[in-house]
């Protein structure tokens, strides 16, 4: 170990009682994409004990540009992100342990996650996601660290349970709409200078330095060359329900129905059966070829019906690409997978 981390260990900071800390931590990084696998590979480079990463998705040649774990051979073939990550990971540090996890996080999800969890990192673009993990970290004391980005414009935020505003106190309802990196767009520069935020903050909450840790709301547009630095103390709310006296924790309930959503600027609807279950994907591929193109690997499968891709996970669940058209989605799905 001394020689791997020399140089960071040579840092006042961390020196060696900090690389010690950093070694028996556990950080659950929610979102595999483009912060996601920056936060990821920081953090295992910097040796933190065990990462584990959670993600719906599968590459695809746009994540590319900025998704820095990824190589042609994953967009090739439709491989998860979390699985990705995790081998491209352990080739880049043997001694951290990475668990991945393929999966659409609920609250059911997060509550399996998230014991023994020392630090959450958000790397999603899912405001629904980003309130779940925010009433998880109240509710377990778990600090968490906030995280977008859009077009050349970046956000970060760190929530300390019991000591900053929460998420809830800063956005009282959830954020609807509004432009997204499938939309907008984004510059990878954009995503380094959030993952440097991000990472920086968990290196210190990690070894323990809560003295240094940043209070302010961090904003910045690269492209404008605009910066600011926002004190928000004084939004936290006593009567908030997800971080107040009384909390209640709204984001954490679950409704044990068929879910779907659109996902934002991909042409895509994303269905959640009522509950988990596993298929067998051979046998949902084997009935499928009678019908037309039907592409697999160990973890998905792939179907082409028309204008329309359907993708199907294990879990059961499915992306319908082609529309984002949420009755033509289920019309879809009850036809050939349900």
């Amino acid at each position: 170990m001394q020689e791997r981390y020399s140089r960071q260990m040579l840092f006042s900071g961390i020196g060696e009682e900090g690389q010690a800390l950093l070694q028996n931590k556990h950080v659950l990084v929610i979102g595999a994409g483009a912060l996601g696998t920056g936060n990821a590979e920081i953090l295992v480079r910097s040796g933190v004990g065990t990462i584990t990463i959670a993600d719906r998705d599968y590459v695809e040649w746009s994540n590319l540009q900025r998704q820095q774990l990824y190589t042609e051979e994953d967009a090739r073939n439709h491989m998860p992100k979390a699985i990705a990550a995790k081998k491209r990971l352990e080739t880049i540090n043997s001694d951290v342990k990475i668990n991945a996890h393929i999966v659409d996080i609920t609250p059911l999800e997060m509550e399996q996650f998230v014991h023994g969890i020392d630090l959450i990192i958000d790397a999603t673009d899912n405001f629904d996601i980003r309130m779940i993990m925010n009433d998880i970290s109240q509710k377990y004391a778990i600090p968490w660290i906030y995280g977008s980005i859009v077009a050349s414009y970046g956000v970060s935020f760190t929530v300390i349970p019991g000591t900053s505003p929460c998420l809830h106190c800063l956005m009282e309802d959830v954020p609807i709409g509004g432009m997204t990196c499938d939309t907008g767009g984004v510059i990878s520069p954009v995503v380094q200078l959030v993952v440097a935020h991000q990472t920086a903050e968990a290196l210190k909450i990690l070894t323990e330095n809560w003295e240094y840790v940043r209070r302010e709301l961090i904003s910045f547009d690269l492209w404008t060359n605009q910066h600011a630095s926002i004190n928000v103390s004084k939004v936290k709310k006593a009567a908030c329900s997800s971080c107040g006296s009384e909390a209640t924790y709204p984001f954490l309930t679950y409704d044990n129905k068929m879910k779907t959503a659109v996902l934002c600027g991909r042409d895509t609807v994303q269905i959640r059966p009522a509950a988990n279950e596993q298929r067998d994907l051979e046998t949902v591929a084997a009935s499928l070829s009678k019908l037309g193109k039907v592409e697999q690997n160990d973890f998905l499968l792939q179907f082409k019906t028309g204008e329309n891709r359907m993708v199907m996970f294990k879990d059961g669940r499915v992306l319908v690409h082609g529309t984002n058209d949420e009755v033509k989605a289920k019309s879809l799905y009850h036809k050939y997978l349900a």
